[in-house]
């Protein structure tokens, strides 16, 4: 309720809004991560397309435009500075919102930095653009349009007043021309319908009664290693000679090895000094026997904790010259975070506080019943001292990233506070935007999704346990889809050193062929843990999807030069994954097959890419018998626009290097998982050259 003053001068206002003068509605802004709350993500280069939908009253027409805020400089976020200058107008970019039809505008920009990028929306109604309208409709009615003409010259002398240097004095021209009664009036139309005129005007729109979208939306901007990737572990204590601990020279001695094969992040397990309390034996045994290694995840001894190496790999300067000797072979190494201790950490002495303690006085051990793991003490983050702890949980990270690494791969990270890693890869990527994030995080989806939500650049998935063409297609078709495609990025994972799947462990090579063909093609990013992959270790122990003889608890001999080695499979896969941008950002689109057995997918390259690529995979889910059947295709779905009907392709089989022809839309597929358990095609589509030659492209 509202009601005049005394004086009749002044209202109450309760309940107003704040500029009742604002006609625009600003909803379905895109993209969009609960309500901003989380940042979107992309890699730099991408093309965003923001979208919204403008709604206003009557038939003004509309005008707005995406408001864009770069990420402030390290530098200027480390000294305070730029989180007032983010907010400054100069510092927004700003790109005109073109309309799509049915009240739906959009815009576009490239992200060419690094961190974190904030866009809204403005709007406004476009009081020069609905009056052009409406004088060009009366004009050519043949009505009189004296006063129009003068309502024309007042909106360009208020606009001549918003602009700048030659603009301004150009606008007050056109303003003092269309308000010249002596001027022919046809002539003063011609300047309202000409370009020059409204080119002027759309840059400086009136925007007093704009209405602004609220609040910014983030948006997270990572290197091209984010989305596209390769990852091989490997466990540098087992590259020594025989009954010999490995150490990082012998390790640089397997490197071209690793690098041959075509992979692109080399991931260490822990290099730190391993416990001796309660130190674990060969085969998860309860005690060690004399001479066993222990588990690298059993961090901590009187040799130093994470920011030492384990003194039998070497010292740090032979870390250095690993990481130098991995570089030269376009090798960039990931290390495993694992942020626990065992009893001969050095932080259990002098941090007691960080640890929960039992009512015997005993520090609680990690476990996860029936499984006790005595020779792990987790952090306790309900701590009181949790501050410092987090500073110096966050230093681990920081004192790897001073030598050069800048991807971690974090051990556990649900069984960690969430709000701890929401501060702590802030506070590291604010300074360090290259650095990326791999959460090991086999858990509930929701938990997985918030890990990748509050900063984590990549996940591990369930594809190691997903086994039938429709599990597969169902569950990328999950992942692929926003809104977990605008935040989660997965990496499939065949094997690991806990997990030996059972499709592993019964089917031989087919089986191991067919995974690592999966989850190169499926996934962007993907790893294996090897050499147990490409020499196709199988054997679980007994009871459990995991290695007998298990290479986290003891030193392992790999044969290299096995001859029946998977490893020209695998370089034959990374490449063709870097020569096909399809399969390095692709869209993927699921197609029908008549047999079950057979899971057929394709990817193109997302719209504004340079290069077309478009890749076809066909693969036998069926490990153990020949599958055959028919494929149905659309033109839409795997080029993207309209279908061009029954149009020939050639299907480049990359594997084989055989080449195919066939009517689009139709294609029968015969796979014996013993030679092949999957085809990927590269797609060409026929097209006509200048001399009317037919060619493929």
């Amino acid at each position: 309720m509202t009601r005049s003053s005394d004086n009749g001068r002044t209202l109450a206002t309760a309940g107003f809004p704040e500029d009742g003068a604002r006609r625009v509605l600003i909803e379905a802004v895109e993209p969009s991560l609960d309500g901003g709350a989380s940042p979107v993500k992309r890699v730099i280069m991408d093309r965003v397309v923001v979208s919204a939908d403008l709604i206003s009253d009557g038939h003004d027409i509309v005008s707005g435009e995406l408001c864009v805020r770069p990420p402030v400089p390290p530098g200027e976020a480390a000294s305070g500075a730029g989180s007032e200058r983010a907010t400054e107008e100069s510092r927004l970019q700003l790109y005109p919102l073109e309309a799509l039809g049915n009240d739906r505008y959009a815009a576009r920009f490239v992200v060419d930095t690094l961190g974190r990028y904030e866009f809204t929306i403005r709007a406004w109604i476009d009081h020069y653009t609905s009056y052009r309208r409406g004088l060009l409709r009366k004009h050519e009615a043949g009505q009189d349009i004296a006063v129009e003409l003068l309502i024309g010259a007042e909106l360009v002398a208020e606009a001549s007043a918003r602009a700048k240097g030659e603009d301004r004095a150009l606008l007050q021209r056109f303003s003092a021309e269309l308000g010249d009664r002596g001027k022919p009036p046809p002539e003063r139309v011609a300047l309202i319908a000409g370009a020059e005129l409204s080119g002027l005007m759309a840059r400086y729109p009136d925007r007093t009664h704009a209405t602004t979208f609220g609040p910014w939306q983030p948006i997270w901007v990572d290197r091209e290693r984010a989305r596209f990737s390769s990852w091989y572990e490997l466990f540098p204590r087992s590259t020594g000679p025989a009954g010999k601990h490995g150490t990082f020279a012998s390790a640089t001695e397997k490197l071209p090895y690793v690098a041959a094969m075509g992979f692109d992040v080399l991931y260490l397990p822990p290099i730190h000094p391993i416990g001796h309390t309660f130190r674990k034996g060969k085969n998860n045994a309860a005690s060690a026997a004399e001479g066993d290694v222990g588990s690298p995840w059993a961090i901590g001894s009187e040799e130093g904790g994470h920011k030492s190496v384990h003194p039998e790999l070497g010292t740090l300067a032979d870390f250095d010259a690993f990481k130098a000797q991995a570089s030269r072979l376009g090798l960039e190494l990931a290390l495993d975070i694992a942020l626990q201790v065992t009893p001969d950490h050095p932080y259990v002495k002098e941090h007691p506080e960080w640890f929960k303690r039992r009512p015997d006085g005993t520090i609680q051990y990690a476990e996860n019943p029936p499984k006790k793991y005595q020779d792990i003490y987790p952090f306790d983050f309900e701590s009181k001292d949790w501050r410092n702890m987090w500073v110096e949980l966050k230093s681990i990270f920081e004192f790897w990233i001073a030598r050069g690494v800048f991807i971690f791969r974090v051990d556990n990270p649900h069984t960690k506070s969430l709000p701890f890693w929401r501060w702590c890869i802030a506070e590291l990527t604010a300074h360090h935007p290259d650095v990326l994030f791999l959460a090991e995080a086999f858990t509930r989806p929701k938990l997985m999704y918030a890990l990748a939500k509050i900063g984590f650049s990549q996940s591990y998935t369930y594809f190691t346990w997903r086994h039938t063409a429709h599990e597969l297609s169902e569950y990328v078709r999950e992942l692929s889809d926003p809104p977990v495609s605008e935040f989660f990025r997965p990496n499939f994972w065949p094997n690991t050193p806990d997990i030996l799947p059972e499709h592993l462990q019964y089917a031989g090579r087919p089986a191991f062929a067919l995974r690592l063909t999966l989850a190169a093609t499926l996934s962007s990013n993907y790893g294996v843990y090897g050499p147990a992959f490409e020499l196709m270790e199988n054997v679980p122990r007994e009871g459990v999807e995991e290695y007998v003889d298990n290479e986290k608890y003891e030193l392992k001999r790999w044969d290299y030069a096995r001859q029946d080695s998977l490893r020209p499979l695998i370089a034959r896969i990374n490449q063709i994954r870097k020569q096909n941008a399809a399969l390095q950002h692709g869209e993927i689109t699921f197609h029908k097959t008549n047999n079950d057995m057979l899971l057929c997918f394709s990817k193109r390259t997302p719209p504004g890419v340079r290069e077309e690529n478009a890749v076809l995979v066909v693969a036998n889910m069926d490990v153990h018998n020949a599958q055959a059947g028919w494929v149905e295709l659309e033109l839409a779905q795997v080029f993207g626009g309209p279908s061009s009907g029954a149009q020939p392709l050639q299907l480049h089989d990359l594997l084989s290097d055989g080449r195919f022809f066939s009517e689009a839309g139709r294609l029968f597929v015969r796979l014996d998982p013993s030679s092949a358990p999957a085809h990927i095609f590269r797609l060409r589509r026929r097209a006509r050259s200048e001399h009317d030659f037919d060619y493929f492209v």
